[in-house]
This record gives structure tokens, C-alpha cells and sequence, in this order.
């Protein structure tokens, strides 16, 4: 007879009791999962967060109060899960999963690791560590009603680095206010100083520094006195960033001065921010003014839009959108609010402007009108209910695991509507992994399709090995017959290559590099594949990679329903794998609060235009019904709409 321990098997319920997990990310995923973790009768539990509370996270990350804002999110997590069950043992670092120090060794300890992340780049590197270490992943990720769990297992499942995944379009509030690192971190900033100034506010949408980010406090006291000192208004009158603009009829230049040197200002005094990043510059009006050169705003060959103006240029691009936009609001009457049109001229220069701007503060390439219109999308809340649903699926997955099942693990999706079949979860199995998976196959290798004569070797190292391919600290060797080093991850020895370019070194088309990530313990072998034939402002491609590139058709796909679009109907016919049309591949699968480190995951969905027969998971019945569309939610979702990006923030 099988003996239980509440509700499980004995010897699972010792082996949860004596397991040790790890769990990376407390944010909306995170908090549900912990407290699943501790009363499902885990007892040896790490928990890593960067992240720090924000009084926008209180509607959904539960652990949190009000008392709690401004302190870790893994710190607060863990005091918060021991009160469910005090005999725990809970360990939590404040920290990005993504420092050296979390090493392949450090993963080893573990039987499990669950992610409860929000953003690609540290996805991609607990995935390598996981398969370096040979340890499960148990994979999720959310995006309003949507949600995705899926296990994977180094040498039985697709890595999740396997399929190729649409562009990131999830990001941390703390990132978009304090330290951008990405241009889309300034497009989704402007388009809440949008709101702020001309349209409706939102406390969850502010764009001043983070004043109670502990990472910016040397000590325990002032980071307590910086939390608590957004709930304390003393002597002094708190206005709005609307009022106040009001009160300056908003004036452009005093505008400009206040969001990009006043406010860059203040954010150079939280000195411990950039002692590992680089350090923004403010800008001065005045200053700009003076310096101006007529001819850096010349239009360049090529269509207006895909022009990048100078600094001066997009300064006077936000004078203009700015007196444009203040003359609608004043012609609209007391109280009027504006809304956020990509299509509407002084919106979109008024974004483009402020983005860019922001862009050369925190040194990044500034974009052209053209890209920051393709970049800015919509936004998806978080829903409490979704991320408790997944957090659910991840401990059933976890059980499986424990129990030597891993067979009879699933992907399984949420979806915000049944499907033909009347299921909101849709299991799904496991692919195995891709033989040509850059990542986990047997011998990593890529071609890489670039101009060796325009590429520098710092565009080869940001670009393409760190931000495409998600290394951390590359080393590159030119297979040369000498073994020169190209890139080195110390400190200083190869810098000096850095504004070189790929040419100046012998490389040329049919050129091998072979690249070393120690820390991931994860070595890739890149061909370099010489053209001159590249789109206009496209620096590189990854051969067999390309968006419109369908992989070839499978069958035993369990379940299909029907399919989304950018967020604009009720239900989605989920994939992980082949087993769907990639250039569908456009469901953000993302939870918007965890991780605050770096560059979501993503479901592929599946086309429903054409017949295909597919297994039901139960019965083992095939249909070929074309699956239905609910009307009325389409017809609600705006047109205009359809080609935006989704994102998802807090």
C-alpha cells in the first residue's frame, strides 16, 4: 500500500524535504512560486533577484507590502515565504544571476532550477549554465492572460535557445527610469514622458529616478531612509510632472534641461549605480546651443525617416514636437489629455526626439525616426491570476522531475480562451533537441554573414556575440594556424583591437573563429561568410536564421487552438518548436517584474489559416477543423494596431 505524506507519495515527500532548488526571479512568477515551493514541503530553497519593490508591483507580487518598497525583492520574498513555513530553509541574494560569481559549480548544487525571469539575456545564460551543469530548467513566462511552462533537460528537450525567438519587448521599471542599457529602454521612457506631460498620468508609467533603488545605497540606512522617504512629504509640496510643466507653460528648453541634465545629475550622485556601468552624461541647452553645427542636420541620402540627426538635431525636434503639442492641449481646453498615436507626426517626433536623446546620454548609437516608429508597440499588463496558474504548473512539473518522470513532462500552455476542445491548458510534447541548435548540440558552430572590410572587432564582440549569440565574457581566437587572439575577456589585453577592423587581422570570407565563454562553460565555433550584399543598416546576419525561414513540418503536435496576433485576439494556438511556422512566431510569453539584469520568452503560435491534422493529448483523435476566431474580440482590436510590437512593463 503506498504510503502518503499529505497529499504525496513518502519518499517524494522526503525527497522535497531534502532536494535543494533554485529559484532565479521574485518578482510576479516568483512570489506565487515560493509559496507553492514552501507548503508544497520544499525545505532547502535559493532565491536570486537583482530587483528591487515597487509600489506598482503590489497589485499581483503578494509577498510585498507597502512597508516593503524600495528593499530586495528575494530578501522580502524569503522573510515573507518563512512565515507560510518557518522550518525552511530559505537562502536569497540580492544580486544578478548573471554575475561570475554564480558559476557552473554554483549551479551544481542544485537538483532543480526554476525561472521566473523577465528578460531574454538572462534566460539565455541560465539556460547555458543549466546545461553545463547538466541540471533540469523548468522554463515559464506570462503576458496578460497568456502563459508558458516547459522543462528542459541537457541531451532529452530542446534547449531554450533551440528556436529562434522574436525581438525582446520586456523590461523592469528600474531599468527604463535609472539605467537604460538598450534603445528600447528609451523609446518605452519617452513614450511615458508622453503620457506624463501631455496624456494621461500613471504612477506605474514615471520617468523621474528611482530615488528608493537600494543597488544606488551604500548602506542599510540610506537605502531605508530612501524607501521611506517617498511616503513622507514633510514641508515639502509633491507636484506632478504635469503640474509642474504646467506652471513652466511648458517651456521646451526648461523641459529639456530638467529631464536631461537635472535629473542625470541626481542620478550620478547614486555613485554605487555605475560602479560597474558606465556613467551617463548630462546635456545642457545652452551648452548645445552654442556648440551647433548647421550641417550635422543635412539630410543624408536616403528617405527622410531613416535619417539620424545629430544631437543638436534632435534637440530642436523636441522644441518643435513639444510647442506643437502644448498648442493641441491648449486648443483642447483645461483639463485635456493627449493620446500616443505612432501615427500622429509631434507624438512620434516628440518620442524619437527624447529617445535618441536619452540614447547619447546613456552612450548608445541614437536611432532614426523610421526605427524608433517600428520599435514602440503596445503594452500588456500583468495578471496576478496568470502568474499563480503558472506557478502552479511549474511545482506539478517539478514533482514529475523529482520523481524520476521526466518522460512524462509537458510544455503547457495558458490561453486566455478554450479552445475548440474547451481547455484553457494545452499540453504539448517535448521536442528533442535541434541538431542545429547553437547552443546545445554536440558541436556548437554558426556562419555568421557580415562585411569583414565595415564590421569593427567591437561590433563583433557587442553586437554579434554578446547581444545575438548571449555570451557575457567572450574570448575569440582567429583559427589561423597562429591562434591570435582576437578578443579577450580580461581586462585591457585586446582593447587596443577594438576600433580595428575584422579585415585589418586576415580575416575574410571562409574564416573560422572559435569563441570561448568561460563562465557559461560554452565554446562556439563561427564561420564568417564575406559580403557586400547586406539590407541597408543591417551590420550582420545568421545564416538559416532569418525570420521568414518556416523548419520543416512535424505531426505530433497534441494540441493546436486557435491563433494571436500581437495580442489582438483571445486565444493561441502554442508551440515551442517546429512544430509551428515560425514567421508566426510573434506571442510574447513574458512576466514583467523579475531580473532587473540585461537584455522574455516566447511561444511560437502556429498559423490556423491552413488544414492540419493533429493528435488530441487524451483521445488520440485527429481534426482537420480549421480552428475559429472569436469575432467579437477581433473586431474590438484596433487595426491600426496590428503591426505594433507587444510590450509588457510594469
Amino acid at each position: 500500500m503506498v504510503q502518503l505524506v499529505g497529499s504525496l507519495r513518502k519518499e517524494l515527500a522526503e525527497s522535497l524535504s531534502t532536494c535543494k532548488v533554485l529559484v532565479v526571479g521574485a518578482g510576479g512568477i516568483g512570489c506565487e512560486l515560493l509559496k507553492n515551493l514552501v507548503l508544497t514541503g520544499f525545505k532547502n530553497i535559493d532565491v536570486i533577484d537583482l530587483d528591487t519593490i515597487d509600489v506598482s508591483n503590489l497589485n499581483r507580487q503578494f509577498l510585498f507590502q507597502k512597508k516593503h518598497v524600495g528593499k530586495s525583492k528575494a530578501q522580502v520574498a524569503k522573510e515573507s515565504a518563512l512565515q507560510f513555513c518557518p522550518t525552511a530553509n530559505i537562502t536569497a541574494y540580492h544580486d544578478s544571476i548573471m554575475n561570475p560569481d554564480y558559476n557552473v559549480e554554483f549551479f551544481r548544487k542544485f537538483v532543480l532550477v526554476m525561472n521566473a525571469l523577465d528578460n531574454r539575456a538572462a534566460r539565455n545564460h541560465v539556460n547555458r549554465m543549466c546545461l553545463a551543469a547538466d541540471i533540469p530548467l523548468i522554463e515559464s513566462g506570462t503576458a496578460g492572460y497568456l502563459g508558458q511552462v516547459t522543462v528542459i533537460k541537457k541531451g532529452m528537450t530542446e534547449c531554450y535557445e533551440c528556436q529562434p525567438k522574436p525581438t525582446q519587448k520586456t523590461f523592469p521599471g528600474c531599468t527604463i527610469r535609472n539605467t537604460p542599457s538598450e534603445p528600447i529602454h528609451c523609446i518605452v521612457w519617452a513614450k511615458y514622458l508622453f503620457n506624463q506631460l501631455f496624456g494621461e498620468e500613471d504612477a506605474d508609467q514615471e520617468v523621474s529616478p528611482d530615488t528608493a533603488d537600494p543597488e544606488a545605497a551604500w548602506n542599510p540606512e540610506e537605502t531605508a531612509a530612501r524607501a521611506t522617504a517617498s511616503e513622507k512629504d514633510g514641508d515639502i509640496k509633491r507636484v506632478s510632472t504635469k503640474d509642474w510643466a504646467r506652471s513652466t507653460g511648458y517651456d521646451p528648453v526648461k523641459l529639456f534641461n530638467k529631464l536631461f541634465k537635472d535629473d542625470i545629475m541626481y542620478l550620478l550622485t547614486m555613485d554605487k549605480l555605475w560602479k560597474k556601468r558606465k556613467a551617463p552624461t548630462p546635456l545642457d541647452w545652452q551648452q548645445l546651443e552654442n556648440s551647433a553645427h548647421p550641417e550635422e542636420n543635412c539630410p543624408g541620402s536616403g528617405l527622410k525617416d531613416q535619417h539620424v540627426l545629430g544631437v543638436w538635431g534632435h534637440c530642436q525636434m523636441f522644441q518643435h514636437s513639444v510647442e506643437t503639442l502644448r498648442s493641441q492641449l491648449q486648443e483642447k481646453g483645461d483639463g485635456a489629455e493627449l493620446v500616443w498615436d505612432k501615427d500622429d507626426p509631434p507624438a512620434m517626433d516628440f518620442v524619437t526626439a527624447a529617445a535618441n536623446l536619452r540614447m547619447h546620454i546613456f552612450s548608445m548609437n541614437m536611432k532614426s525616426r523610421f526605427d524608433v516608429k517600428s520599435m514602440a508597440g503596445n503594452i500588456i499588463p500583468a495578471i496576478a491570476t496568470t502568474n499563480a496558474v503558472i506557478a502552479g504548473l511549474i511545482v506539478l512539473e517539478g514533482l514529475k522531475i523529482l520523481s524520476g518522470e521526466l518522460e512524462s513532462c509537458r510544455t503547457i500552455f495558458l490561453n486566455k480562451c478554450p479552445n475548440l476542445r474547451k481547455k484553457l491548458l494545452v499540453p504539448c510534447v517535448l521536442d528533442p533537441p535541434s541538431a542545429n541548435c547553437y547552443v546545445c548540440a554536440s558541436k556548437p558552430e554558426v556562419t555568421v554573414k557580415l562585411n569583414v572590410h565595415k564590421t569593427m572587432v567591437l561590433s563583433l564582440q557587442d553586437k554579434i556575440l554578446k547581444e545575438r549569440f548571449g555570451m557575457v565574457a567572450p574570448d575569440v581566437q582567429i583559427e589561423d594556424g597562429k591562434g591570435t587572439i582576437l578578443i579577450s575577456s580580461e581586462e585591457g589585453e585586446t582593447e587596443a583591437n577594438n576600433s580595428k577592423l575584422l579585415s585589418d587581422f586576415g580575416i575574410r570570407n571562409g574564416s573560422r573563429l572559435q569563441v570561448d565563454d568561460f563562465l557559461q562553460d560554452y565554446t562556439l565555433l563561427v564561420n564568417v561568410l564575406h559580403t557586400e550584399e547586406l539590407e541597408r543598416d543591417v551590420e550582420f546576419e545568421v545564416v538559416g536564421e532569418a525570420p521568414d525561414k518556416a523548419p520543416p513540418p512535424q505531426t505530433n503536435q497534441e494540441e493546436v487552438n486557435n491563433s494571436i496576433t500581437n495580442g489582438n485576439k483571445d486565444s493561441a494556438q502554442p508551440s515551442t518548436s517546429s512544430k509551428a511556422p515560425a514567421e508566426d512566431d510573434d506571442i510574447m510569453i513574458v512576466d514583467s517584474d523579475e531580473e532587473e539584469e540585461a537584455s522574455s520568452s516566447s511561444a511560437a503560435a502556429a498559423t490556423s489559416g491552413t488544414k492540419r491534422k493533429y493528435p488530441d493529448a487524451e483521445t488520440g483523435e485527429t481534426s482537420t477543423k480549421r480552428p475559429r476566431t472569436d469575432q467579437s474580440s477581433a473586431a474590438a482590436a484596433p487595426t491600426d494596431n496590428d503591426d505594433d510590437d507587444i510590450i509588457a512593463l510594469d
